[in-house]
């Protein structure tokens, strides 16, 4: 059975030129960057050339790009990191009701040192408003932390017109944490006008184990790994170089392909949405219907569980999820689909697509034809059903 996958943002297939950049990393080129000596002359090289792919790809200076483990530990950096440096000047934190769990579990962390933090609300497609985040400052706001798109509904936030707004009216550090919409839109630090930004590699064809961070020149921020002076002394430990190596290329690709990965994209988008919509009653599209990612489309199927209709595509060679990766085993609704009020029993059953330079308009029409017949099923079962038709 041909296996497609329509789950992206749990991660991506490594493009065979990052391989590639990355194999003679692991046993010929071994040495350690930070030595002196021959063995960590191509090393120290390869680190230089990746930070440099990276800073093109984000529009920054290459001291203002740190290599992470991964898009959670970016965003705890962002966080924890500030928190720790400013919390002479100030212990509020501002975030929004759809935050990924790095964040929201962050900030509940410093909570219980004494730290404050408000949760912005969002309409119900998901977006934030700016007006609400200025009425959210405050004298002791040290941070905003805003996702650029959420990883569950797609909705892109307009973080440029925040960064602003903090900036006009706080002297808060704004991050917005893009390890999402890094790979497949503009994440221009400059033009979003933000201090610190989270990007995540392996969610744009680049290897696992690793993260990006944009740190500006001239923000502080105190090291949540103390050691060693690497990554500027940000970020101590020993360089993991075969992965940066092909974080860099992964960088570099995704500048270069950026507008012809969402013009794959948006038409195999386009048909599973209408197909779906088209083609299934009581079902709805969630997040922003215009402003979203390329890749993404969440929906949520009335009276079945999500969880019921993935082991049912999954029979049929079909990769999907229902909620993000980090809370698909969790037994309870959506905190994203709460902030935006769809009714937690209706939540249960959501799903979650994202989409990849591997899928193509074969796999939505697959996709569109495999659906419907295992929502009717999966509804005959289900006394909710059932009910709701015997009582019409």
């Amino acid at each position: 059975m041909k296996i497609r996958n329509f789950d992206h943002f749990a991660a991506t297939r490594m493009r065979p030129e990052v391989k590639e950049a990355m194999e003679s990393f692991f046993i010929d080129e071994y040495g350690n960057p930070q030595s002196i000596h021959a063995l960590g002359d191509e090393p120290r090289e390869t680190l230089g050339k990746a930070r440099n792919q990276s800073a093109e790809l984000l529009n920054a200076a290459i001291n203002e790009v740190i290599f992470t483990g991964s898009g959670s530990e970016s965003n705890n950096l962002a966080i924890k990191g500030t928190a720790f440096a400013r919390m002479d000047k100030g212990k509020h934190i501002i975030v929004s009701k759809i935050e990924h769990f790095s964040v929201l579990n962050a900030i509940k962390s410093l909570s219980r040192l004494g730290f404050e933090f408000s949760e912005v609300s969002v309409d119900k497609y998901g977006s934030v408003d700016p007006g609400d985040v200025k009425n959210a400052l405050r004298k002791d706001t040290i941070l905003v932390s805003i996702t650029h798109a959420s990883n569950e509904i797609g909705t892109i936030q307009d973080i440029k017109e925040i960064s602003k707004i903090v900036h006009e009216n706080s002297a808060a550090y704004m991050h917005a944490d893009a390890n999402t919409s890094c790979g497949f839109i503009e994440t221009d630090v400059k033009d979003m006008g933000v201090d610190m930004l989270s990007a995540s590699p392996h969610r744009f064809y680049g290897p696992k184990g690793t993260g990006l961070f944009y740190l500006k020149k001239g923000i502080r921020i105190m090291p949540l790994i103390d050691g060693g002076i690497q990554e500027f002394g940000r970020r101590a430990g020993t360089e993991n170089v075969p992965a940066i190596a092909g974080v860099g290329v992964a960088c570099e690709l995704a500048k270069k392909e950026l507008k012809d990965r969402t013009a794959h994209l948006l038409p195999i988008q386009k048909a599973i949405k209408d197909g779906v919509l088209g083609s299934l009653d009581e079902v709805y599209l969630n997040g922003h219907p215009e402003h979203r990612l390329p890749n993404n489309l969440n929906f949520v199927v009335k009276y079945i569980e999500g969880e019921s209709m993935l082991m049912w595509l999954n029979n049929n060679g079909i990769m999907t999820a229902s909620g993000s990766a980090c809370t698909s085993k969790i037994l309870k609704s959506s905190h994203v689909l709460n902030a935006i009020g769809v009714d937690p029993a209706l939540a249960q059953g959501s799903l979650l697509i994202s989409l990849g330079e591997d899928n193509t308009l074969e796999d939505a029409e697959y996709f569109v034809k495999e659906l419907p017949p295992i929502v009717k099923k999966l509804r005959q079962m289900s006394p909710l059903y059932n009910t709701n038709r015997n009582n019409k």
